[in-house]
């Protein structure tokens, strides 16, 4: 056994939830409000992701055009909002022509929403999910408070911190 075998791996599990917010945030949108445009209140997602990560399907000419990195963003004009554990689904214009995109959420770099100064910064995590950081998704979705309905953990969205944004970057965590 090597000392690596020893070690809980924290910053994976961070990573992992903080993903889950990714998703969950997704999810609430599309119970709230379908998957066909529109956020609540003055909510808008900043999501930026890798390009050239492994399962990210985006046409060709945007591939060319965002080398490494896109940012796209989720307000008012975008339709067919899906999301699994693993991937979320979008289409949205580009020169009035709709697309299809497709994004492996550990493709995800950053997910912000400004309206209430919320940032995540993320590390990819590989090619994709592993079991572990899946079954940590699953343990925090068995754990809502939410679930019964009364839409009382609401204020978990990260505006309770103040007035200034904050960035949460996971490299102070990690093995070097």
């Amino acid at each position: 056994m090597n000392d690596e075998d020893d070690i809980l791996r924290y910053d994976k599990m961070v990573e992992a939830a903080l993903r889950g917010v990714v998703k969950k945030s997704i999810e609430e949108v599309m119970e709230q409000h379908g998957t066909t445009g529109g956020m609540p209140g003055e909510h808008h997602f900043y999501i930026t992701f890798l390009t050239d990560f492994p399962g990210v399907k985006i046409p060709d000419y945007l591939r060319e055009r965002y080398p490494g990195e896109m940012t796209i963003v989720l307000q008012y004009q975008f339709s067919d909002l899906n999301v699994d554990k693993e991937k979320m689904n979008v289409t949205l214009s580009f020169n009035n022509v709709p697309e299809r995109l497709e994004i492996p959420l550990s493709a995800i770099s950053i997910f912000a929403d400004p309206s209430v100064n919320f940032a995540l910064q993320f590390q990819p995590l590989g090619e994709s999910l592993e079991d572990a950081d899946l079954a940590i998704l699953d343990e925090l979705d068995d754990d809502d408070p939410d679930d019964d309905g009364s839409g009382g953990g609401k204020s978990k969205s990260g505006k309770g911190g103040g007035d200034t944004g904050q960035v949460i970057s996971l490299d102070q965590f990690r093995k070097k």
